[in-house]
Parts: C-alpha cells; structure tokens; sequence
C-alpha cells in the first residue's frame, strides 16, 4: 500500500529490486514483470512472497476455474497474473497430461498512484484472449468500499502486504466487505515483527485462520482465512 522511493544506494541484498524486468515462468507462459524500484519503491517490486503465492496457485491448491478472484495491493501485478492464466484442474488429452489455461475472472487493485504501472504489467504479460478475465481496479484500503459489491470474491489473495501497522484496521474491514461466508482468502507473508503476530491475532477474531504452506527457502508463510461460522462462536 505504502510507496516508498528508496535510494540507489541500498545494500546488495536489494540489488534485484533495481532490475527493470524480473522474468517468471507460470502457467506454461513467459511472464517478465517491469520493475521500477527508484520511483515507486516497495509497490513496484517483485518481493518472495508474491512468487510464493503464484507457486502456490500454480501448485492446484485451490480450485480456480469459475471463480472470482481479487488481488489486494497488488504492486507489479504478478499474483493476479497467474491467477488469470490458471485452472487448478489437469486432463489428459491423448497419452498426454496437459495444463489447461482458462484463468479466473480477476480484479487487481491498488491505489491510484500505482495503476498505470499495474496495467502495463498485465497488458503485457496476458495473451488478449484472457485480458478481458482481467480488470485493474483502484481499492484503497477502507475507503471506497462502496465500488464492490459485499462479499464479492470467491478468493482474496494477498502478497506481502501485512507490514503497516496503521493499515491493518482498514485492511480488515476491507477483507470483511469483500468476502461471503463461503470465500476463501490467502495471505502471502514473512512474519518479521511483532506487529505481524498482532496483526495475525487481529484476523482470528474475525475469520478462522490456519497456516497451509511454508517456504522455507524463502521464509515465506501462506496463511488462509475464512469468516468464522457463528456456531464455532456459540
């Protein structure tokens, strides 16, 4: 959500940052992902966790074809990418086994300020046949909500984008309104701080929480959530 430039002078471990393309292979295709780290900063990189999630994904972990999905800051787009190109599903076709590409509808957000670079991502990296499945959308965190429709999203994904403390209020609220009782959210993340933890304690008051996948390469956790059932509560 935050956008901070840095400067050129960072250390090494942040040399891949200032790469202008970082390329990826999903979904049987090339995705090569602008970077633009000296403007935009954090927003406009490609971090482990958003290639975690993708792999994740990728992985037929959930069962995409039919859904709606969302992004939720989603920076240089990469998650929503993969998931537009993905079906969780294999068939045979002959002697051969084959990934069918049909993709969910997405909707990748962000705030204004990081659209146009968003939209370049996903113009660029989506043949034309599945761009329409894709629509870049500006959601800042619990303001206007009003633009989506109450429990919208089958899936909510998110990479990454538990790190500001003073946004996780609004981001909660931004989770209740777009997910149903049957939707199902995924958060990519490094826990580094103690206010990931809190943030963590925040979600299970209001959603059923389990960790279903760890990275340990990339010390990377993937999280999903649901709404709580009232009995669970009773």
């Amino acid at each position: 959500m935050a956008l901070v430039p840095y400067e050129e002078t960072a250390g090494m471990g942040l040399q891949r940052f200032h790469k202008p393309l970082a390329t990826f292979s999903f979904a049987n295709h090339r995705i090569q992902i602008q970077q633009d780290w000296k403007q935009l900063g954090v927003a406009a990189v490609v971090w482990d966790a958003a290639v975690v999630l993708s792999t994740y994904l990728e992985m037929g972990a959930v069962e995409l074809r039919g859904c709606s999905a969302v992004e939720l800051g989603a920076g240089t787009g990469l998650v929503g990418i993969v998931a537009a190109l993905l079906v969780a599903t294999k068939y045979w076709a002959g002697e051969v086994l084959m990934l069918k590409l049909e993709g969910a509808h997405v909707t990748i957000t962000d705030r204004k300020v990081a659209l146009e670079f968003l939209k370049s991502n996903v113009q660029a990296n989506l043949p034309p046949h599945i761009q329409p499945k894709a629509v870049v959308k500006e959601l800042t965190w619990g303001q206007n909500l009003g633009s989506f429709s109450p429990g919208e999203f089958d899936l909510i994904l998110g990479a990454d984008i538990i790190y500001l403390e003073e946004t996780f209020t609004d981001l909660l609220r931004t989770l209740e309104h777009l997910c149903s009782n049957h939707s199902v959210i995924l958060l990519a993340c490094r826990i580094r701080y103690e206010r990931d933890h809190n943030f963590l304690a925040m979600l299970e008051r209001q959603f059923t929480v389990s960790k279903v996948h760890y990275d340990p390469e990339k010390d990377v956790h993937i999280y999903k959530a649901q709404k709580r059932n009232l009995r669970e509560d009773l």
